[in-house]
């Protein structure tokens, strides 16, 4: 069987890549890239690269050629994805890849504010619509991405938020590699829609607590509403139009678009999920 990573110089690819090649021959990993030079490490431990581009889609069934299951792991390019995620799914079809999994979001529902829905659902119809076996892996927010905000919130006392009295069952990116090495070398996932996610719903609260153990003083939550927090993004270096995309992700923790905690990390992955605590600590 083989098996395909697109985005695999990525975080998360690099990081599937790393636990796929511990897991099976190396003969039968297919790593997918716009640049094949920043998996020269990889292909040194027997591992296959390939060059692909979404925006190239001719040339996408050659790169998928004896390709078996693929990760189709979303791209970067928030709201400008759909057209090449459609296209890998496409290419997929005509190479005769016989299933695909997708790394999604929670929720990907039209009352969930998260700016990212819209890719995600149209690219979960898609792939329903191929006729190909697929798995969605709705990854939650990824945990490495709070660190930051814990130590912000350490050094000045304040943590600034939109999300009211909502959590988040982060999840960091190699729980959600475990994970979809887990489905691609596994049986029985076809037509599964797995949340993927860390052991507990993080609130604003148990963030700022975890500032107040780092800074060892305390530290406040000051909710605000999403205007402001936009404002506030802004004035400390948040690109603006990016902001937007940060305030939303909040919105959709208010209303509870990403509390739901799983076991699939354990489940499916082989491995207990790490905690924001124990990823604060490692790394503050």
């Amino acid at each position: 069987m083989t098996i395909a990573i697109t985005g695999a110089s990525g975080q998360l690819g690099r990081l599937v890549a790393d636990q796929l090649l511990a897991a099976v021959d190396p003969s039968e990993v297919v790593l997918l890239t716009r640049d094949p030079a920043r998996l020269a490490d990889l292909a040194e431990r027997g591992a296959t690269v390939r060059a692909a581009d979404f925006g190239q889609p001719e040339s996408l069934p050659d790169a998928l050629a004896g390709v078996d299951r693929m990760l189709l792991i979303s791209t970067d390019l928030v709201g400008a994805r759909l057209e090449g995620h459609r296209a890998a799914i496409d290419a997929a079809a005509r190479a005769g890849v016989q299933h695909v999994a997708y790394t999604s979001i929670p929720e990907p529902t039209q009352d969930n504010p998260s700016g990212v829905v819209p890719d995600h659902a149209a690219t979960e119809q898609a792939l329903r619509d191929s006729g190909l076996a697929w798995t969605m892996l709705r990854n939650n927010l990824y945990a490495e991405m709070q660190v930051g905000t814990v130590e912000q919130a350490a050094a000045s006392g304040q943590l600034f938020t939109n999300t009211g009295d909502g959590g988040a069952a982060y999840v960091t990116r190699a729980d959600c590699a475990a994970v979809a090495v887990g489905v691609l070398t596994g049986e029985g996932h076809e037509g599964r829609e797995y949340d993927v996610t860390g052991p507990s719903a993080v609130t604003a609260a148990d963030q700022a607590a975890l500032a107040t153990k780092l800074a060892g003083r305390p530290v406040d939550v000051i909710d605000v509403d999403d205007e402001t927090y936009a404002g506030g993004l802004v004035a400390a270096g948040v690109p603006e139009a990016f902001a937007p995309l940060l305030v939303s992700f909040g919105a959709s923790i208010r209303l509870g678009k990403l509390e739901r905690v799983t076991d699939v990390v354990e489940r499916v992955g082989g491995r207990k999920p790490t905690a924001l605590e124990d990823l604060v600590t490692v790394q503050g």
